[in-house]
Order: C-alpha cells, then sequence, then structure tokens
C-alpha cells in the first residue's frame, strides 16, 4: 500500500487513525506485500518531514480482509496507555457486517468460548470446559435488511481472533458475506469479506479528551445497504 493512498482521520504528536482497505495486511507478513503500518510510517516521515526510521507502535489489529479504522501509536508512552485501554476495554470498537441469512436473534448479547488452532489460523467454538477456551462476548443488533441481505452491529466486549466472525456464522447462523472459512458459499469480488470496523472511541493518551471516529463503509456493491 503506498503512502498517498492512506487515508488519514486523525494524527497528533502522539496517536494516528487511518482506514484500512480490506485485503491490506496491518504489519508486515510473509506475503511480502505492503502494509498498512508501513504506509503509515512513511506518511508520518512525509507530512513530518522526517528523514530517518519512524517510530508506530501496533495497538490494534484488523483480519487482513477486513477494513475499517486502526489505530497506531506515535510514541512508547501512548503505545502502552493506548495498550492498557484495549486490554481493560474502555475503547469502543463498533463493527458492521453483512450477511445473507437471517440472524437467529435480532438483537442480544453471544457468550462463546474459542480455541485458536495457529498452525491452520482457524478459530474453534468449544464448550466453556475445554483446554484453552476463552470467552468471547458480542453484543448484536439488525440495522436494516434488503433483497435477502441483512446489516448487523457488533459490539466486541473482548478482543479473541476471529470472535466476530464466528458470532455471525455460529452464534447467529449467518455467515459474514465473503468468509469463506467460516461458511460463506462464496467470495466477494475483491476477496474481502463484508466486515468493517465502522467506529472507535478512545481516551487520548496524554490528553484528558475523549476521541471518536467513523469511517463510511467500502464502496463494494454488496456495501449498499449500509450506505442507504
Amino acid at each position: 500500500m503506498d503512502a498517498s493512498a492512506l487515508a488519514v482521520e486523525h494524527c497528533d504528536n502522539h496517536v494516528i487513525v487511518v482506514h484500512k482497505p480490506a485485503g491490506v495486511p496491518v504489519v508486515p507478513d510473509s506475503s511480502g506485500d505492503a502494509s498498512l503500518l508501513d504506509a503509515a510510517k512513511a506518511w508520518v516521515g512525509r507530512e513530518y518531514n522526517k528523514p530517518g526510521a519512524v517510530f508506530l507502535g501496533v495497538v490494534s489489529r484488523l483480519d487482513r480482509p477486513v477494513s475499517g479504522l486502526v489505530i497506531f501509536a506515535r510514541t512508547s508512552k501512548a503505545a502502552a496507555r493506548l495498550t492498557e485501554q484495549f486490554r481493560t476495554g474502555s475503547v469502543q470498537k463498533t463493527y458492521w457486517g453483512i450477511v445473507a441469512r437471517e440472524p437467529l436473534l435480532p438483537a442480544g448479547e453471544l457468550e462463546q468460548f474459542l480455541v485458536k488452532d495457529r498452525e491452520r489460523n482457524t478459530v474453534e467454538v468449544v464448550a466453556s470446559g475445554v483446554a484453552g477456551a476463552r470467552s468471547a462476548r458480542t453484543a448484536h443488533r439488525i440495522l436494516a435488511s434488503s433483497a435477502g441481505c441483512w446489516l448487523l452491529e457488533l459490539v466486541p466486549h473482548t478482543g479473541r481472533s476471529h470472535q466476530l466472525r464466528l458470532a455471525c456464522a455460529r452464534g447467529l447462523g449467518a455467515p459474514l458475506l465473503g468468509d469463506l472459512k467460516y461458511g460463506a458459499p462464496v467470495p466477494l469480488s475483491d476477496k474481502s469479506i463484508a466486515l468493517h470496523a465502522r467506529a472507535l472511541a478512545f481516551d487520548h493518551p496524554t490528553r484528558d479528551e475523549r476521541l471518536s471516529f467513523r469511517a463510511a463503509p467500502p464502496p463494494l456493491k454488496e456495501w449498499s445497504l449500509a450506505r442507504g
């Protein structure tokens, strides 16, 4: 990803909030593709005329096929304080998802117990007593529906890997569009899944100020329900 294409929502001396397009990795991975982190570092270096190495702390992540808001810290102090906010749950995260089956419940809160298979990069829903299982809690509600699709609001109260994808696929019986790993029958045209980090709210790491941001959903036609 090129820095010139980076959509920056906010930047100050301690934090930068950017939009991640679907398909871009947050950090460099084995694919060798340009990452969001690389693009954000290049953008900061250009905008602030920093010729040397730019520090950005990774405090939030999204799966590669997911779009939406991502925070990076610009100082080690900010990184520590933002990481603590994520750990304690004071960061408010709101996601949108599109499914093609009516959810089993129109609204409520799901609790699932998840175990990750790191070799296959998949997560399973298991019984609460299984060794290594971690609780994942997700609030959800239907925002709109049209032409056999449902727009969901998903609010994670924990931060487990693939949590929202499994809340939809296993908890609500409605896999996210394009999520072949968890039951969607066909891919989306850009290989994304219909999950978008819509909104973020957190305390500024050095000022007594609550920051809130929103990101518009992708231009893909499957997201027209969210734009209507």
